[in-house]
């Protein structure tokens, strides 16, 4: 299984908060970074002799399977998806204005930062870098890495947006088009 390696499970246990079992089999939720996922299950493991439940994870857009241990939810960002009466406040984020597009900051610093955003889990900081880097490419060449994480920004974007209205991808990107266009 991907996500987890023997070593990062012990470090991960060695917490020994009570288990979050906020989740369910067949629950979506949203892990930071990667997007919209199922609770496959939820199995036990035994890590140095104790054992400890862990969320078996399956990204829906890359099939990516990830073990999280039940007592560090929290701790990772693991959180359920928004529901659709908060779409409309990601919307507000993509039409916000930016006077400051940080470009005047080098490329690597502004990925950094972007990354950093993306890592947080929260679709607002996702819909701020989607934002920023889809402005800015339309005044600058965007570096490859920048370009990635344009992509990786509109697919958690656009994922989780279609999960919370149950809409389909086409016309979520319309809407978010939309925005950008009624701007100019």
């Amino acid at each position: 299984m991907e996500g987890f390696g023997e070593k990062m499970i012990q470090k991960a246990c060695l917490s020994k908060k009570e288990d979050d079992t906020r989740f369910e089999v067949g629950n979506l939720a949203v892990y930071p970074a990667h997007g919209v996922g199922r609770i496959e299950s939820i199995e036990s493991r035994v890590i140095n002799g104790d054992e400890h439940n862990f969320y078996i994870m399956k990204i829906i857009d890359n099939g990516m399977v990830i073990m999280i241990p039940t007592t560090n939810v929290d701790s990772v960002g693991l959180r359920d998806v928004i529901t659709e009466g908060e779409v409309d406040d990601i919307y507000a984020v993509l039409t916000a204005k930016k006077d400051d597009l940080q470009d005047n900051q080098t490329w690597n610093r502004r990925y950094k930062e972007y990354m950093d955003k993306l890592k947080t889990g929260s679709l607002a900081d996702v819909a701020e870098v989607f934002r920023d880097l889809f402005l800015l490419k339309n005044t600058k060449d965007l570096s490859f890495g920048e370009r990635k994480l344009l992509d990786t920004a509109k697919a958690l974007l656009l994922r989780e947006i279609c999960t919370a209205k149950n809409a389909p991808e086409e016309t979520i990107w319309t809407e978010i088009e939309g925005l950008f266009n009624s701007e100019n």
